[in-house]
């Protein structure tokens, strides 16, 4: 019994997109008459077999959007979220949540289960382990089986779809030079997201800073791991050997740790030593004394404008193909008791 072809195989065997293979099934226009030939003649030589009922419900609107967040402890994507279910409501959508735990075969198995007839669309943030191997492939397909996504904070630019981001780069170098500004000189680096997207960029801002100000970068208190595992460790190794009177942390958690590290190591805070993280959730803002100054990331308007995107473009006449659009978010330096807000005197002597 011959096994039926399905029509990512067709395309992966004859190198096309299974766009081109649906299209040319279908007798599209859009495809030359020679690719139809060679794509049906090989369609029927593998017994394949199109899925009426897959077709069915491909054809039919569901209204529901499928929403994939890396991480469900992460309160920035608590903050997307509640911003696309706000918007998906108004307009009439449903909303599935599902956590990719950054595992790139979670989100894989994730896109496929949910695409097939379950949603109209995708919202998602990239997974650290696709970042990490570069492999966007998943996404690429799925686009191209007609479901349309839009990715926030965490992008992949060899991805052709609707993006949502903040400004990282622009608003890392702001803060570095806030720092700066107030008379900070030695400024540690603190990030556990190097392999993110969003990491590089941070990085690079905080680099173009010091540039900018000819601070010379000093290494060994530039902390940049891809993992959160023993943290505070790590950080304590970079205070236990250096001067230092100025961090800026990357993410929420590595703020944290080393709010809890300068006041173990005795620093007197924001007087001797000033710290400014990303991402303003509910750890920074409200379970920390001193409160920590912290970069917004306004993920309830992330979350509305993705959603917005999403549905415009599903709610979009067929024949006029709206072009993809890259949407960028201004972050603002929210300044609590953990940064100084003037440059600290010298007393003379």
């Amino acid at each position: 019994m011959k096994v039926k072809a399905t029509l990512k195989q067709i395309a992966k065997e004859l190198n096309v997109s299974v766009s081109t293979v649906s299209k040319a099934l279908n007798d599209s226009p859009e495809i030359s008459s020679q690719t139809k030939i060679k794509i049906k003649e090989y369609a029927k030589l593998k017994n394949y077999k199109p899925n009426i009922i897959g077709l069915n419900l491909k054809n039919r609107k569901t209204k529901t959007i499928g929403v994939i967040i890396p991480n469900i402890l992460n309160s920035f994507f608590a903050k997307v979220f509640s911003g696309i279910e706000k918007v998906a409501d108004e307009k009439g959508y449903n909303v599935i949540t599902c956590i990719s735990n950054e595992s790139i075969v979670k989100e894989i198995n994730t896109l496929e289960m949910l695409s097939n007839g379950t949603t109209d669309g995708f919202i998602l943030s990239v997974s650290q382990e696709a970042q990490k191997l570069q492999d966007y492939s998943h996404f690429i397909d799925i686009i191209n089986e007609g479901t349309p996504i839009v990715m926030f904070d965490r992008i992949a630019d060899e991805v052709e779809c609707d993006k949502v981001v903040v400004d990282d780069y622009d608003s890392a170098l702001n803060v570095t030079q806030r720092l700066i500004d107030t008379g900070c000189k030695n400024i540690a680096l603190i990030s556990s997201v190097d392999d993110l997207s969003v990491g590089k960029l941070r990085t690079e801002g905080y680099l173009k800073a010091l540039a900018d100000n000819g601070i010379s970068v000093n290494e060994n208190i530039i902390l940049r791991t891809s993992s959160e595992d023993d943290m505070k460790k790590k950080i304590e190794a970079v205070f236990e050997n250096n001067t230092i009177d100025g961090v800026f942390a990357l993410d929420e958690r590595d703020s944290v740790a080393a709010l809890k590290v300068g006041i173990k190591k005795g620093y007197k805070i924001p007087e001797e030593l000033s710290i400014i993280g990303f991402a303003d959730g509910i750890l920074a803002s409200r379970r920390l004394t001193p409160s920590l100054s912290t970069v917004s990331q306004h993920g309830v308007e992330i979350g509305e404008v993705a959603a917005k995107l999403l549905i415009q473009r599903l709610e979009a006449d067929e024949e006029n193909e709206l072009p993809y659009q890259t949407v960028v978010i201004k972050t603002n330096l929210k300044e609590r008791e953990s940064s100084r807000t003037k440059k600290k005197s010298i007393s003379k002597k």
